[in-house]
């Protein structure tokens, strides 16, 4: 068995407390050669890999040194995996169980998940590079490596069994958790051997399963966390208690970089059940016995604050710079003939188009909270995070405690998005602990969490194209411009000064066009912080590269979905889902008419995160601008899938939110502040108005994709091509219900 040092052996007493268990620790970084990452056919390593940089930058820990995932198998049989992975809605304490059951013969009933406690060193995502759920890696990074550790720790246990009955391990199989040998009617379960196959040498390697074979992979699971959800015993962030604790009321200045200026401590403390008054140097917290309390102590205390630096901040202001240096020529992703020169040349005609993307906020179910208990000799913090390492070594940078000596507790989190990888609400909550008295739990109101938010980038994309007189395009141009969320995180990621994740999606479209220029210029707006938002790069060159395909196909004058087949013959599985998506959305055929509404179908298509997709939108529009929609069709190619239910699940969740930003959603900005506040101004789509989603999987063995994400990035110009389709009029400027509205 491999041997464990004192440090991983503190890490997992508590879980291994008990003599006669099985413990295995293996590296998610590769179970056969030590190292190697799991195979992807993305070209770029995921976008979140900056965050991992950073994590390892904040805790000075080197990622997969030895093992970032554990195993252990206790006298009842029971299972637990040890993993970095955080369960924020994706599936993953589902389907991580799943490839660790098929390979280990496991019953699935009793294979329990844990999120692994804060350490970079031991638990990094492969893909990533540090201790971060996020890319839509869950299952790219662990697809082989989970099913390999499964299969070794099945190898023993059937050894000590054979050993003990003094039979041939080939001559017995496993089932459902059960070793048993069918020539003398015996069986044992796991539990039984546990502590016999400890002592035994893992395999080197080991043959895995046909996907032929499987059992557990690629099937409907029910989700393994939905009962502790649904009977309300499962912990969120949000939910830490501890005794005597105080909670806080937060507000920061409405400005980012303001300062407080005043705060009426004495009639704050008026307020019954207000404990104290806090002030940091730019956010004020009311402590109470409850929220309420706290609440309204802050609304008494009225603080006051100096704007600062970004009080004359504002949209158009924003814009107008935007619109200014995208006229420069930016930074090369892509250069492949030459595209400039195609551009003015040769028969056809030359279009020009820009398209902009507004700022996003995430809008979490679940708003940012966090609890600290800071003490002399250590920091605990109960969180809900997609980056347990950064935030214990951001903690422990405060407060100038060891790393060890901080530790995060990780809960289920209601909703991430991408808001998680960030821990300005950790960072907050500890510097309001060094001056609380006990425990302190903030959570952040709804008006604070979209007002303080860290937004999607705002982007203007210029774009060109020729298409020559048979209507093919020859030549395309796309600059991209807007902030660089890398260089914030990983500077070293940004190569020749272009950010990867701004340009993912544009840099390596899937159609084949002779001459492709892409540029990007970075240019950082004054008075907003900006962060990954579900879907990432993607969200935004997804909408414009379909969005523009579908004005070439016009200008063509050809049919949107036959356009974009005549380009995509050397993309095999794009070109897959989109005649999948077509054909299930019955495309070309009249859609059912609504009265007063005109109607029309959209589609698009993408390779992202590893896997393959196409959208159909059908849309209906009123004579106000009114956009409804109603079905969407969704054709996906994920390589193998673990889970239908959840690929189904995170499609049906990825659009309707998705189509939220798409139609109504925008963040704005006048002297400083962010205008919209709650869901009353920043629309969340409710269920009256969400589309019948249905979604196809293709059956395939290939290498995982990811799931997480693509059904945001997709969306978007699925519907504003399904709007054009309606109306004629062709939305450059998201979102689609504001620009209706003035055209």
């Amino acid at each position: 068995m491999d041997q464990l040092s004192n440090k991983r052996r503190q890490l997992l007493k508590a879980g291994a407390a008990g003599g006669g268990s099985l413990l295995f620790g293996f590296s998610l970084f590769g179970c056969t050669k030590q190292g190697d990452a799991p195979a992807n056919d993305r070209k770029e390593p995921p976008s979140e890999k900056a965050v991992g940089q950073a994590s390892t930058a904040m805790t000075n820990e080197q990622p997969g040194l030895a093992h970032d995932a554990f195993i252990r198998i206790d006298r009842e049989g029971i299972v637990t995996l040890i993993i970095h992975k955080v369960e924020m809605g994706q599936g993953t304490f589902t389907s991580l169980p799943q490839l660790l059951a098929e390979e280990l013969g496991a019953d699935l009933s009793k294979v329990k998940l844990e999120q692994a406690p804060a350490n970079n060193s031991l638990y990094a995502d492969a893909l990533l590079g540090g201790q971060v759920t996020g890319g839509s890696t869950s299952i790219r990074a662990t697809y082989k490596p989970l099913r390999e550790a499964g299969a070794k720790v099945r190898t023993v246990l059937v050894q000590a069994a054979a050993k003990n009955w003094n039979v041939e391990p080939g001559d017995l199989k496993v089932v459902g958790g059960t070793i048993r040998h069918d020539a003398s009617n015996r069986q044992v379960h796991f539990g039984e051997v546990a502590e016999a196959a400890s002592k035994l040498s893992f395999p080197a390697e080991v043959k895995l399963k046909d996907p032929a074979q499987f059992t557990l992979v690629g099937k409907a699971i029910k989700r393994l966390d939905s009962p502790a959800k649904v009977n309300g015993s499962a912990q969120f962030g949000i939910d830490a208690r501890l005794p005597n604790m105080g909670i806080a009321a937060v507000a920061a200045s409405p400005v980012l970089g303001g300062k407080v200026a005043a705060v009426d401590e004495q009639k704050a403390m008026a307020v019954k059940g207000v404990r104290q008054v806090l002030r940091i140097e730019g956010a004020v917290a009311v402590v109470a016995d409850h929220f309420w309390a706290a609440k309204q102590g802050l609304l008494a205390a009225a603080p006051r604050f100096d704007d600062g630096p970004n009080a004359n901040v504002s949209t158009a202001g924003i814009v107008a710079d935007m619109m200014k240096v995208s006229q420069n020529t930016g930074a090369i992703a892509t250069d492949k003939g030459d595209a400039l020169k195609a551009l003015d040349s040769g028969p056809g005609r030359r279009i020009d188009v820009i398209y902009e993307v507004p700022f996003l906020a995430h809008a979490t179910m679940e708003p940012m909270n966090c609890t600290v208990d800071l003490k002399p000799d250590g920091c605990d913090i109960w969180v809900g995070t997609q980056v347990p390492a950064l935030a214990q070594g951001a903690a422990a940078k405060l407060t100038g405690l060891p790393l060890e000596k901080v530790r995060v507790h990780n809960h289920y989190i209601g909703g991430g998005f991408g808001r998680r990888l960030e821990v300005d609400n950790v960072i907050q909550a500890v510097e309001f602990a060094k001056l609380a008295k006990g425990p302190l739990k903030i959570v952040w109101t709804r008006e604070e969490d979209i007002q303080h938010d860290m937004y999607r980038p705002y982007y203007v994309d210029r774009m060109s194209a020729r298409i020559d007189d048979k209507g093919i395009p020859v030549a395309w141009f796309h600059r991209v411009t807007g902030s660089s969320i890398m260089a914030r995180f990983a500077p070293p990621m940004v190569k020749n000064g272009v950010d990867p994740d701004a340009v993912e999606a544009a840099a390596d479209i899937q159609y084949s066009i002779p001459a492709i220029r892409v540029e990007y210029v970075r240019h950082e707006p004054p008075g907003l912080a900006t962060a990954f938002w579900r879907g990432v790069g993607p969200t935004h060159n997804v909408f414009v590269v379909e969005s523009f395909i579908d004005e070439l196909a016009y200008a063509s004058k050809t049919d949107p979905v036959a356009f974009r087949r005549a380009l995509l013959q050397k993309s095999p599985r794009t070109l897959a889902v989109l005649n999948l998506a077509a054909e299930k959305a019955g495309w070309g055929k009249p859609l059912k008419p609504v009265a007063g509404r005109k109607l029309g179908r959209g589609i698009s298509t993408q390779f992202a995160f590893g896997s393959y997709m196409a959208q159909v939108a059908e849309v209906s529009v009123g004579p106000d601008g009114d956009v409804r929609v109603h079905r969407v069709v969704c054709a996906v190619d994920c390589g193998q899938n673990v889970n239908p239910d959840t690929i189904v699940a995170q499609m049906e969740g990825g659009i309707v939110f998705g189509a939220s930003a798409a139609l109504w959603d925008e963040v704005t900005v006048d002297k400083g502040r962010v205008q919209q506040s709650n869901f009353s101004d920043y629309r969340v789509m409710r269920m009256p108005e969400s589309p019948a989603v249905e979604v196809y999987i293709v059956n395939s063995h290939d290498d995982p994709g990811g799931i997480g994400e693509p059904g945001t990035a997709g969306i978007a110009p699925a519907l504003a091509n399904a709007v054009f389709a309606a109306t004629g009029k062709r939305v450059r400027k998201l979102p689609i219900g504001e620009q209706l509205k003035k055209a």
